[in-house]
Order: structure tokens, then C-alpha cells, then sequence
């Protein structure tokens, strides 16, 4: 299946696209995660998109369109995957359809913004692997270090509070009318996050079950 997961920043959307691979085989491919390898990395790419990540605007339609376009073009997602982060709003999303891409299913998962703040502004991420821990929902047993690889947990620059705040702002501007584009298409499901991270993957996966019907 290709599948699109849609949400603010911080919904969840990168774990339940774990949850969704795990039981479908879809390769999660995550613009988040392709954009900050490509800054870490000093790409010129990279270095482009940092000066829009360090003041909490999107980074550039056709900047991330070409970083997809080499992934998707990767052996493991001939099979299916699911879109985190992409499309972020309509011109993304008719850059897909340009791409020959036919999406099967669009899911939203709808959080509260004050949620949001919570969630990210509590994220702490290790600066060697990338594994991904919360103050109160998910310490770290090591405190201030990664407990896989030992590493340094950092907050990143884009989950400081006035950044999470402008990141929202750009959201609900940019993202949301592609509620009403996959609607018209017939291929919207919207759904509530629920407190566990595992109750609203189920949600995710009786929607996918609904679809593959």
C-alpha cells in the first residue's frame, strides 16, 4: 500500500509509521528524517534547508521534492511505504500526482495544540543514533545519555517553545486545506490520537483493515 499519514508536528506520526510497517510491510519514509540527515550531513541541500528549520518555517516544496523523488526511487520502497511528513500542503501534493504517485489511503491524526507544545518541547533526541526519548513519557534510564548507544540527548532546535509554536501556525495555514484535497478524492480517514501510543495504533490499523476490505 502507499499511504500518507497526516498531523501536526508531533502527532505521532513517525511511531504509528513504524506500527503500520511492522504489520503491512510498507517501508516508512519519513521527510523529516531524509531533510535532517542531509543538514547533519552538510549537503548543499542541507545547508539550505537548516537556515528555514532554525526559525521554524518549512523547508522549500522543490527542495524536498527532489530529496523524495532519490529515496521513493530506493529498491525497499517498491513494495509500498508510507509518507511521513509529505505532503505538507496542496502544491506537494499535486507535485505527487506529477510524480505518477497514486496514494491509497490518507490517514489524520488530529491532537490538540496544547498537546503539542507538551510532546515536543519534552522530546529529547540522542545526537549519535537518533533514538527518541520524553522527560515524562519516556525517560531515558540513563538520564541525559542514549540507552542504546550512550550518546548525548539533545532537544532539537526545532522543538524549542517558540519554534513548536511557529511550526504549529504554519501548519494550520498550509496543511490542513489538504483535508478538503484527499477528502474530494475519497481517500480521507481522520481519527482522534488516543493517550497510548498503542491505542491509537490500533486505531490506525482497524482504519487500514477498513480500506484493504
Amino acid at each position: 500500500m502507499r499511504i500518507i499519514l497526516l498531523g501536526a508536528p508531533g502527532a505521532g506520526k513517525g511511531t504509528q509509521a513504524q506500527f503500520i510497517s511492522e504489520k503491512t510491510g510498507a517501508i516508512p519514509v519519513s521527510t523529516g528524517k531524509i531533510i535532517r540527515s542531509a543538514v547533519k550531513n552538510g549537503t548543499p541541500a542541507g545547508t539550505i534547508a537548516k537556515r528555514y528549520i532554525d526559525v521554524g518555517r518549512l523547508v522549500p516544496d522543490e527542495i524536498v521534492i527532489e530529496m523524495l523523488k532519490e529515496r521513493l526511487k530506493e529498491d525497499d520502497c517498491k513494495d509500498g511505504y508510507i509518507l511521513d511528513g509529505f505532503p505538507r500542503n496542496i502544491s506537494q501534493a499535486l507535485a505527487l500526482d506529477k510524480m505518477g504517485i497514486d496514494i491509497d489511503i490518507v490517514i489524520d491524526i488530529l491532537v490538540f495544540d496544547s498537546d503539542v507544545v507538551e510532546r515536543l518541547c519534552g522530546r529529547r533526541v540522542c545526537d549519535n543514533c537518533g533514538a527518541t526519548y520524553h522527560v515524562d513519557a519516556k525517560p531515558s534510564a540513563k538520564g541525559e545519555l542514549c540507552e542504546l548507544c550512550g550518546g548525548i540527548l539533545i532537544t532539537r532546535e526545532d522543538d524549542k517553545p517558540e519554534i513548536v509554536l511557529e511550526r504549529l501556525r504554519v501548519y494550520h495555514a498550509e496543511t490542513e486545506p489538504l483535508l478538503r484535497h484527499y477528502n474530494a478524492q475519497i481517500k480521507l480517514r481522520t481519527m482522534r490520537s488516543f493517550p497510548t501510543v498503542e491505542d491509537t495504533a490500533k486505531g490506525v490499523l482497524a482504519i487500514l483493515g477498513e480500506s484493504a476490505v
